[in-house]
């Protein structure tokens, strides 16, 4: 086997990492650990684990069971104040004027060039004060550093939010066992307020998985284990099972990955979202002069999703080639082989010529040049409808 087809992070073949001081563990690190966590990556400088085992029985868990994983390297933003809503307007092309208390939206950042920041979970949790949920990168600190210069009367800090997910068909089972006729009512992309034994925590109806699932945002990092301890508890008989963040699952769902599948020289219309920009909305946003420009010119590039000939692929450890014509147009941002699908499957960045359902590609992966296909996606759409008999399945 040549050197550059090894596959250095499957789990047979992980390299260890350092475990210091240097970067911070999770409040939930420890209980990762004695669940058998064997494989961590550094994301927003926290430890995170990326594996358990065997991804593959992590997948099968959280599409056909529950799953729990530990992702307080999701650091919460709090932007807090009067100035609070015009601030956020700030930060993104999403119109905010309707959004509720208690209501989350997805929203992109996007800095003066119209690129883009990062993708985020935003959650309104009173008037003057919102949580900001972004991937990896130091968003805290660009939102900080934008904040001195505009002169507006509000707060911007990391707050001691450390956020479970608890995700998978059954996870509705496991929150009303925690959690009562509340976590059944709340609509998606909601959040709610509560306590779990003397814990004050946070509950949204959101999650990276594109299965039915829950964010528990616990408010005080040093009951960490107590809180892992009781969900645990509470989903043994739905067989839960501790789990990363899957990467088959996500390409599955075409869920973005913060630097994978965006980079800052992307802009929102790489991604199809044209509905999250509102370039009429009357706050000012930064990027908006920029956007208007590259949505005038047109013929972006696209992020889309692809189907990859020949033997299975556990995943790229970089970005691969797309070329045409001995020349590189583009890269295969991510991809995996789908145990449900039986393929491989991925995300590319490609120009806009390139881009069309149908379009035939070549992929230069580490075994050599292999043919690949644009197809339509999601592969598997978001599930976000509760079913009506979670109570009855519960015995409660």
């Amino acid at each position: 086997m040549h050197r550059n087809d090894v596959n250095h992070t499957s789990p047979e073949n992980c390299p260890m990492i350092s475990i210091g001081p240097r970067v911070r563990k999770s409040p939930y690190f420890d209980a990762t650990m004695r669940w058998g966590a064997k494989a961590f990556t550094v994301y927003n400088h926290m430890y995170m684990p990326t594996h358990y085992g065997d991804p593959v029985s992590e997948y099968w868990s959280l599409v056909n069971d529950v799953t729990l994983w530990d992702v307080s390297c999701q650091r919460q933003i709090v932007i807090k104040g009067p100035d609070a809503k015009r601030f956020m307007e700030l930060l993104t092309p999403r119109n905010l004027s309707d959004c509720p208390s208690h209501r989350c939206l997805y929203v992109l950042l996007t800095d003066e060039n119209g690129g883009m920041v990062n993708d985020a979970v935003l959650m309104r949790m009173h008037d003057d004060e919102f949580w900001l949920s972004p991937g990896d990168g130091d968003v805290v600190l660009w939102a900080q550093g934008i904040a001195t210069q505009t002169g507006m009367d509000v707060q911007v800090r990391e707050g001691d939010i450390c956020p479970l997910q608890l995700q998978g068909p059954k996870s509705p089972r496991v929150a009303y066992k925690l959690f009562g006729d509340a976590a059944l009512e709340m609509g998606y992309y909601h959040v709610m307020e509560t306590e779990l034994n003397g814990l004050k925590l946070a509950v949204s109806r959101t999650g990276w998985s594109g299965e039915l699932g829950y964010e528990l945002y616990l408010e005080d990092h040093i009951h960490g284990n107590e809180l892992w301890d009781t969900v645990m508890e509470a989903g043994e008989e739905f067989n839960i099972a501790p789990a990363a963040p899957n990467t088959i699952r996500s390409i599955e769902g075409c869920l973005l990955s913060y630097f994978s599948d965006i980079r800052r020289l992307d802009n929102p219309f790489t991604f199809g979202l044209d509905r999250l920009v509102d370039l009429d909305k009357k706050a000012d946003f930064l990027g908006r002069d920029a956007l208007r420009q590259i949505q005038a010119r047109g013929n972006f590039r696209r992020l889309v999703g692809i189907e990859i000939s020949g033997e299975p692929i556990s995943h790229n450890e970089a970005f691969w080639h797309v070329v045409e014509n001995g020349k590189r147009t583009g890269h295969v941002s991510r991809c995996v082989w789908s145990p449900r699908l039986e393929r491989n499957i991925g995300l590319a960045n490609l120009p806009a010529q390139q881009a069309a359902i149908g379009s035939q590609l070549t992929v230069h992966c580490p075994d050599g040049p292999r043919s690949a296909e644009v197809v339509k996606t999601p592969w598997f759409e978001a599930q976000k409808i509760i079913p009506p008999d979670i109570r009855e399945q519960t015995g409660r």
